[in-house]
């Protein structure tokens, strides 16, 4: 078994006595926040806030106010997400996509919920392994139960996370969860949701034409061979260009986004039909919020910090 260092160096200590550590079994963020919410006993409030954002210096008060504004129907109030980005220079793709967060609907980057609401609706769904749609799949639901959700006015800010080459690849597994949400919502829980589309039949379309390719080229079939190679290199040149030129431009930029937009069709191909396999069984939430139900909580194990 292995032995976990205490979380004692970035907890204050004047916080240390009210700090409570809920281990969660590294079975993904949307089972840590129910795990945390749970453990957090009858208040009327919870706030989730990610590891990563700063809060704004007067966000306890601006919290405060967010929450006397609330409604009996109102079920959430998110913060205002701001990302810096570079003054000197274009932003990367990497920062680029990071900023997308700012516009995220109901990101649980600092998101505050009604207790009620969240025991209403059974949480968040922990199918959802990655910090991804977790957020979106639970306010649809809180939103299809009769709640309403709201903006606040405290404001958090997300940096810029350093980030690999590879970076680009690796986000393709969230692909997977989009066929989740497919299943859960329906084919247009993205507008309801407010979410960016994506690109994935561009990138279906892509890889079938590089599959296709290979395919003919190996029967001798070489007219369609060239074909289907002519029409993959267009894609992947669209691609690549598509991120290429609002960036930096830079030597190091150009050559990940030339590697990566080869690589990124088939891996979100990849990903996509993974989640095909893995979410097959998946039925659709009825309007009411009801439908398959989500796995049943573990008991929270609380570990108060010594101060």
């Amino acid at each position: 078994r292995r032995v976990r260092p205490p979380l004692t160096a970035d907890v204050p200590p004047s916080l240390r006595s009210r700090t409570i550590v809920v281990p969660g079994g590294a079975r993904g963020p949307a089972a840590a926040r129910n795990l945390g919410w749970r453990a957090a006993g009858d208040v009327p409030w919870i706030v989730f806030l990610d590891d990563d954002v700063v809060p704004g210096p007067t966000w306890g008060d601006d919290l405060t106010l967010d929450l006397a504004a609330a409604t009996e129907r109102t079920a959430g109030i998110t913060a205002r997400i701001e990302v810096p980005l570079p003054t000197d220079r274009r932003p990367t793709d990497w920062e680029r996509n990071t900023a997308g967060l700012a516009g995220a609907r109901w990101i649980t980057a600092d998101m505050a919920y009604r207790r009620a609401a969240l025991a209403a609706v059974g949480g968040f769904d922990e199918r959802f392994r990655r910090a991804f749609r977790e957020d979106a799949d639970l306010a649809l639901r809180i939103l299809d139960a009769g709640w309403t959700l709201t903006g606040g006015r405290r404001t958090t800010t997300h940096p810029v996370r350093p980030a690999g080459r590879w970076t680009s690849v690796r986000l393709q597994a969230g692909n997977a969860d989009d066929v989740l949400m497919t299943r859960l919502h329906g084919r247009h829980w993205w507008r309801r949701a407010e979410a960016p589309r994506g690109r994935l039949p561009v990138h279906l379309a892509v890889t079938g034409a590089g599959v296709t390719a290979l395919g003919c080229a190996l029967l001798g079939r070489h007219r369609p061979a060239g074909f289907c190679a002519a029409a993959w290199l267009a894609g992947t040149a669209e691609f690549a260009l598509a991120r290429i030129l609002p960036g930096p431009r830079t030597r190091d930029e150009v050559l990940t986004m030339i590697v990566t937009s080869a690589l990124v069709p088939p891996a979100a191909t990849w990903h996509w039909l993974r989640g095909r396999l893995a979410h097959r069984t998946a039925r659709p939430l009825t309007p009411l919020g009801t439908g398959e139900p989500a796995p049943a909580p573990r008991p929270a194990v609380r570990e108060r910090l010594r101060s």
